[in-house]
Order: structure tokens, then C-alpha cells, then sequence
């Protein structure tokens, strides 16, 4: 459509609104559908299934992930996606023909007689089936139908509120500002199709049914055995990624979505926030307090206070006369700055209002359907919206971050862009508004609100992640988005949004944190304490604990709500709540690992357990908090976050270790009425078993336990990321099967990584009845690390070793009480072992 004029354009929006289907714009014809039985027909890479006025098109991108498009009347719809980029969608292997389907080198594909999907792996268990209604078609909107037997658990599409499990719920997407949600509440401010069965008879298998219209889920909610999804309008098009693990579907979904690329390691430290810091002077005395309180801390966030009335990329220079100066002075106290932009413009012509003129002037703001620009009531007031679906609209709009980049404002805020718009029964744009697409393989055309919606928040964090790269491109961009869509993790971090400060958010967060991470989004916080409501001391002190171990750590609330930095509930709360912030910081080296490990494979930071311990799907207790951050760390809050009663906590197989003792984790005993012992206390022999173990919740505990076969690199603690650890680096190594760890540094901010400025290395224990050896890998990468010497302590060891490093003995100290044996090494950077010879 280049080159249309403005009226030609507004034609194109009427016939749109009249009821043609824009999506179909770039349509592919194929050839005509032949009535009665389906008809299959073999492609190089898939099969075409015509039956009933559709042709139903299955096409193996890889062996494990199989695209599903349906056509109505043979006609296709536009091949193009904001969540799947063209060269994935583009791949493709080559398949083994069979006459009522094909096979990959790992699943079997056959089209049933009512031409229905099913989908096998190659032992002929069944990974996903159709229902024997598969398509219903109802005008432009349509109806897919799954089996979902019993047994299989659904988890991802995003922060969706209710239970982990999704099994038994229904859900729309449709982007939505929801102040004060509730638990029941939907839908809310992410529209993330994508969902992972698991504890099926195939294995886990995920679907990204890949609609940007109002679709909707029903997970066994109306039909106890059956998954419908469907949409009012739009392509009917899906992935199937089959697993067999849910790891293994995460990792694939990531392949086909993206990965979120590898976060500054600030962005791992905590952060403090509150809506708002309303002045300079006040932003110094939370800075100073933290540093006199000496709570580590890398962040401080400006909500839209700082601006002038409310106008995005401005400043308000009567209560922050000197931004630049600001920014300069908390670096050098070791605190980024973080600033948010929401995406509305103050509609203010004639003002000198650089955003609003150079916006109009390169007509970059989304229209009314007679051509005029839309103008809608936000923070600022009356307020225009850009037309992020533009290319070089997201280029205009990233460039205007440049004065802020310039002053040392490490990091952005898009909040509001559902799109939130004030005084309207919709609270968003209507639906009748008109964007237009020009970017990436779509077709140049107008698009109905109706479609772009559900993007339109992705689309706004991605003109700000790509303006950010293109303004400091050896910088590692840091950007946090409220709204996203399927791919969204590509241009920044999320949170959870305006959640309330009650224990049952305190719950809900950790489902949605979870699951979040099992739809891509492995950079996810919650708001600690609740933004909105005021949290009790005990409250805020156990939602410290936990945040401490979650991916983004946040501590935020609202204005007009009680204040909720870490000290404001006297000394005995600060303490604790420092306590864990502290371990953070120790565990630091981990956490980066993890980050790095993420950036190159997909596995979420924060997991069910069940995603590296398929049996956890079976455990018996109630697991409704537990964790594990990575593979290693297993966190278990109380199920009853409110409650003092004694818990049980299923540990799987292989056994584990008690984080904060270091000792073994001792079950229960097996008798009913024998008394329940506590985790930490010890018996002559170690279980390799899964255990159950009792925890009796404290407020100044929180139960964590170590993978036996760990080895956990950990620092001193510092006051931020910037300041370099001074010491050894420790390694924690808790002997047990496929005894493992990685160590990982680069210098925490620049892209320099991309070109080999990194460490990474691979450190491995084994187990002999004579003793223990621990083998360096040679290092990968050119990065120095800030150790020269590495403090390492072997858990669950009883009586003495000798300790050598190649040729040289190495002293070393056994504590009995604490089974530990411990000792100093030199730091391998080529290389080597170490061997311990028991006494």
C-alpha cells in the first residue's frame, strides 16, 4: 500500500470494519477443496488434509515442532507473525511419507478419518490428539478442539491469575490494565498463547496458537476432557512442539519465539521503587539510607513524578533541576537509575513539546478510522498513541530516549501500553482505531485495532529496545514492559503488575512468576509487598525472603500506601529482610550462570520443580509454593504463606542438602505416628530416595535445599554488582550423581561478550570409595575473572582427606558438626583437578 493516499486508506479501514478479514491480505491460494472423506496430500516437508471446506496444512519446521495452519474456502492467510520471525518459520526438514501421514526423526504425524491431528512419538505413545469435533467455523471467529485426558497439567500463557495449573480454568487474551486484580480476575495485562502440557502418556508438548485477536482458552473447563481455543477472527495457525520433557518444550519454544538476550548483571541485584520518588532530594536520602543501613542494592526507579505533568520524556526540573547530575552521583555510590517512559504523548500542539510535534510532523500516531489521529485521556491528559506496528515509527520513538541515554539513565520503564486509556468502557482504544503495518514480512496494509491489541504493548518494549541498542550498541539494553505478547522476552523484562499486598498475592505471584518463565519470560517480578494496600511487617519481611530468590527484585508500592522500603518496620524486620538481600549478592555467580545459561539454551531461572524432576508431578505434598531457581536451588515456602502449621516438603530423588546448614536433608520417618523431624537435623546415612522432610515455618526462615550432585559458586557480599568482590570465590560442592557446576563472568554490562569477553567453565566432581576428585574444564572465553583463589567446602563428608591440587598439597580443615571438609585451591584457569584422599 505505499504511496496510498490518506483517503485510500481510510476505504481500506471501512471495507475492514465491513466484515473482510485483513489478516488474509497476502493470502495463498491453493487448489480448490474436494468434497466427502479427507484427502491427503504429501508435501516434502508435511502434509495438506482437505475435508469440509478447509485444507488443514501440517508442515515439520524441525523433527520436534510442526506448524498447523487451516484455510478456509483454500485460502490461507497471510504467512506472517510478530511471535515466530520469518527464518524460523521458513525452516524446514525433510519428512518419511506414510499414507495417513508422515514421520520426523522424533514424532509420527497422522491425520485420523474424521481428519483430525494426531501426534505420536515414535514408540507410538500419543503426544497430542484432536477431539472428534476438531474445527468448528463460525463466520470470521472459529473453534479448535484437543483431548486433554485426565492426568496432563497445562502451565504457561504468561501471569494469567488462578492456580499454577491451569487444568480446569478458562482464559481470554486481551491486554488489559487491571488495577487491583484479583485472583479470579481475567484477563489481565499479557496475552501470551502459548501453553505446556505435562504428565502425559507421549510426554510434555506445548502449543503457541500464534492469534493476535481476543482468543480464548478453555483447559477441561466447560468439557472435562476436552482443550478448546479458538478466536473471533484472524489465521488459524499453531505450533506443536512435542518434548518429551517440558524443558525440553521450553527450550524448543524459545528456539521458535527467541530468547531474552543476556541482561546487564545489575539488573540482577535489588532494586527499590516506589510510585513516586518525588524529588531529587528524596532519591538521595533512599540511596543514602541504603547505604548507611548497608542493604546491597543496584537500583532506583523513578515512576512519572519525575516528569513535567506527567509528559513522557520530559523532566520536572523544579523538583529534579539536575537529572544528569543525579544519575552521576548514585553511580558513584553504585545505584542505576531507572526511568519510566510510558508510551501516551501529550497531545500539545503549539507547546514546544518535542515528542508530540516531531510525532505529527512524521505522522506517527495511530488514527481514528476517518483518518484523524486518535486522541485519548491518560496520565498526561488528552494524549496521542504511536503506531508501533510502523518500522520507522519504533525508529522515530527510539531515538527519543537519546537525551536520557546522555544524562546516564541506565535503564526504562514501559508501563500503561494494554494500551490503558482513561474514561473509555473499554479502558483501552476502540476497536475500530487504525494502525498501519509496515514492518518485518507483513504486508504494507491498514489493521483494525481489534488485531494489533494484543502486540501493541510488545511492539511499544521493542521501539524501545531497539532505540536503545541503536543509541549505545555495545551496551546491553535494560527494558520492563507491563503488556507482551508470544516473543515479547526478545526486548525486555516483565512484572507481574498492580498486585496487592496480601498473602494471597503473595502466593499468586510465585505462580505467576513460574509460569511466566514457562512461556519465555524468564527475566519476571512481582512488586514486593503489593503495590497497592500496605503490607504487614510479617508480610513484607516473608515476601523479601522469597523475592530474593526470584528473577527480578523489586521492591515497589504505590503512592498514598504505606511506605515499603526494607527498614520502615524497625530493627528486627530490617534485619532479616537484609539477610536475604545479602544472600542474593552471595549468590550472584550462580544467578549469572543461570542468566547466561538462559541466553543460549531458554531454561527458565525460576521453575516448577517438576521441570527437572518429572516426579514431582506425582509428589503427595502440597507443592504450591515450591520452586527451583535453575536446577539446583529448591525453595519451599510455606503452602500456607499466613499460616504457623507445619508443612511437609517432597524432595525428589537423588537426595539434597539443607542450604543454610549445609548438612544432609533427613527424612521423615516412615512410621504414622513417629514424630516429624526437622530438616535440618541429621541421621547416620543419607537417603538417595526422594524424601519428605517437615518444615515448621518461622518468620526468619526459608526453607532451601541443594541438589545433591551440585557444585554452587558463590562471592562476598558487596554493596552492588559494581563493586568488585574482594576474597576468594567459594565453591560449595555437594557430592552426589552427575556432580556439576559452571562458572560464569564477563564484565557485567557491555556486549563485549558476543566477542569472547566472557568466562565460562565447566567444574565437575566424582565420587571413589577412596576420596573425591573435582575437575576444572579448561576455560572457555577471554575474561578475567576478579578471583585468584577459590575457597571450596565438600558437604557431607565424614573424617579427614588430603588434599591435593596437581603435585601440591593443599591444607585442609574437616568440621564434623558440619560434615565439611574444607580447603583453598590456586584458581584453574587452563584446567586441572583436585583430589581428596580420604583419612
Amino acid at each position: 500500500m505505499a504511496g496510498m493516499t490518506r483517503g485510500m486508506l481510510r476505504l481500506v479501514a471501512a471495507t475492514a470494519l465491513a466484515g473482510a478479514t485483513p489478516w488474509s491480505a497476502a493470502a495463498q491460494q491453493i487448489a480448490p477443496i474436494d468434497a466427502g472423506a479427507p484427502q491427503i496430500s504429501a508435501r516434502a516437508n508435511g502434509v495438506d488434509v482437505r475435508a469440509a471446506g478447509t485444507v488443514m496444512r501440517v508442515n515439520a519446521l524441525t523433527d520436534s515442532i510442526l506448524r498447523v495452519r487451516i484455510a478456509r474456502g483454500g485460502v490461507f492467510a497471510e504467512d506472517a507473525s510478530w511471535a515466530v520471525p520469518a527464518g524460523f518459520r521458513a525452516r524446514t526438514v525433510k519428512v518419511t511419507p506414510a499414507a495417513d501421514g508422515f514421520s520426523t526423526a522424533a514424532v509420527r504425524v497422522r491425520i485420523t478419518a474424521a481428519g483430525g491431528l494426531v501426534v505420536e512419538d515414535l514408540a507410538g505413545k500419543v503426544i497430542s490428539a484432536d477431539a472428534p469435533r476438531p474445527v468448528d467455523l463460525d463466520g470470521t471467529g472459529f473453534t479448535l478442539r484437543k483431548a486433554l485426558p485426565f492426568g496432563q497439567h497445562i502451565y504457561g500463557l504468561g501471569d494469567k491469575t488462578g492456580d499454577l495449573d491451569r487444568r480446569g480454568q478458562s482464559f481470554v487474551d486481551w491486554n488489559t490494565d487491571s488495577y487491583k486484580f484479583m485472583r479470579s480476575t481475567d484477563p489481565i495485562y499479557k496475552s501470551v498463547p502459548f501453553f505446556v502440557s505435562a504428565g502425559g502418556e507421549g510426554g510434555s508438548y506445548g502449543i503457541l496458537f500464534d492469534n493476535t485477536y481476543r482468543a480464548w482458552f478453555d483447559f477441561a473447563h466447560r468439557d472435562p476432557n476436552t482443550l478448546e481455543m479458538g478466536a473471533p477472527d484472524g489465521p488459524i495457525d499453531y505450533y506443536l512442539i512435542a518434548g518429551p520433557t517440558t524443558g525440553d518444550v521450553v527450550r524448543r519454544y524459545t528456539d521458535l519465539t527467541g530468547r531474552a538476550p543476556m541482561p546487564p548483571q545489575w539488573a540482577l541485584g535489588f532494586q527499590q521503587s516506589r510510585y513516586s520518588y518525588m524529588s531529587a532530594d528524596e532519591v538521595r536520602q533512599i540511596a543514602g539510607r541504603l547505604r548507611a543501613e548497608k542493604i546491597p542494592t543496584d537500583v532506583l526507579w523513578l515512576d512519572i513524578d519525575f516528569q513535567d505533568r506527567n509528559r513522557p520524556f520530559t523532566v520536572n526540573t523544579q523538583t529534579f533541576p539536575d537529572l544528569a547530575g543525579l544519575a552521576r552521583d548514585m553511580k558513584s555510590t553504585g545505584i542505576k537509575l531507572i526511568a519510566i517512559t510510558d508510551l501516551h504523548v501529550a497531545a500539545a500542539p503549539n507547546q514546544g513539546y518535542t515528542p508530540y510535534d516531531t510525532g505529527i510532523a512524521g505522522d506517527h500516531f495511530v488514527h481514528n478510522p476517518d483518518g484523524s489521529v486518535f486522541v485519548g485521556k491518560v496520565w498526561p491528559g488528552p494524549s496521542v498513541f504511536p503506531d508501533f506496528t510502523r518500522a520507522k515509527s519504533r525508529v522515530w520513538w527510539g531515538g527519543l530516549f537519546k537525551p536520557f541515554v546522555h544524562d546516564g539513565i541506565a535503564g526504562f520503564w514501559n508501563d500503561m501500553n494494554e494500551p490503558s486509556v482513561f474514561e473509555t468502557l473499554t479502558g483501552t482504544m476502540p476497536l475500530d482505531t487504525v494502525h498501519h503495518i509496515a514492518s518485518d514480512d507483513f504486508a504494507d496494509r491498514n489493521a483494525t485495532h481489534a488485531e494489533v491489541h494484543n502486540v501493541y504493548g510488545m511492539l511499544n518494549t521493542r521501539a524501545t529496545f531497539e532505540g536503545l541498542r541503536t543509541l549505545q550498541p555495545n551496551e546491553r539494553a535494560f527494558v520492563m514492559t507491563r503488556a507482551s505478547y508470544a516473543g515479547g522476552q526478545r526486548y525486555g523484562v516483565t512484572w507481574t503488575g498492580d498486585n496487592s499486598a496480601t498473602w494471597d498475592h503473595l502466593k499468586l505471584s510465585v505462580h505467576q512468576l513460574i509460569n511466566l518463565g514457562l512461556s519465555g519470560f524468564a527475566w519476571a517480578g512481582a512488586d514486593v509487598g503489593g503495590f497497592t494496600g500496605g503490607p504487614s511487617a510479617d508480610l513484607l519481611t516473608r515476601w523479601f525472603e522469597i523475592g530474593a530468590f526470584t528473577p527480578v527484585f523489586r521492591d515497589h508500592a504505590e503512592k498514598g500506601s504505606p511506605r515499603a522500603e526494607p527498614w520502615v518496620d524497625g530493627a528486627e524486620h530490617l534485619a532479616i529482610r537484609r539477610r536475604f538481600v545479602e544472600e542474593r549478592y552471595r549468590l550472584m555467580p550462580y544467578l549469572y550462570a543461570l542468566a547466561d545459561r538462559n541466553a543460549h539454551a531458554g531454561d527458565p531461572v525460576m521453575r516448577p520443580v517438576f521441570y527437572d524432576y518429572p516426579d514431582a508431578l506425582k509428589a503427595s505434598c502440597d507443592q504450591s509454593m515450591a520452586f527451583t531457581l535453575g536446577a539446583s536451588l529448591l525453595v519451599a515456602p510455606p503452602p500456607k504463606p499466613e499460616s504457623p502449621q507445619t508443612y511437609n516438603v517432597c524432595l525428589p530423588a537423588g537426595g539434597w542438602f539443607d542450604y543454610w546448614t549445609g548438612l544432609p536433608a533427613t527424612p521423615m520417618k516412615a512410621s504414622g505416628d513417629a514424630p516429624i523431624m526437622s530438616a535440618t537435623q541429621t541421621t547416620p546415612e543419607q537417603r538417595i530416595n526422594g524424601d519428605m522432610v517437615a518444615e515448621t515455618p518461622r518468620l526468619d526462615h526459608l526453607p532451601v535445599y541443594v541438589r545433591a550432585g551440585t557444585i554452587l559458586p558463590r562471592q562476598p557480599v558487596t554493596q552492588s554488582t559494581s563493586e568488585v568482590p574482594t576474597g576468594l570465590l567459594f565453591l560449595d560442592v555437594y557430592p552426589g550423581s552427575g556432580c556439576t557446576g559452571v562458572l560464569y563472568a564477563d564484565d557485567g554490562h557491555s556486549m563485549a561478550f558476543e566477542r569472547g569477553g566472557y568466562l565460562r567453565q565447566t567444574v565437575r566432581c566424582t565420587v571413589s570409595a577412596d576420596g573425591m576428585t573435582i575437575a576444572f574444564d579448561k576455560r572457555q572465553g577471554s575474561f578475567s575473572p576478579w578471583w585468584k583463589q577459590i575457597a571450596v567446602t565438600v558437604h557431607g563428608w565424614k573424617g579427614a582427606g588430603a588434599v591435593r591440587q596437581g603435585t601440591r598439597t593443599l591444607s585442609a580443615s574437616r568440621d564434623d558438626a558440619a560434615q565439611a571438609l574444607r580447603f583453598t585451591a590456586g584458581d584453574l584457569a587452563k584446567g586441572g583437578t583436585v583430589t581428596i584422599t580420604r583419612g
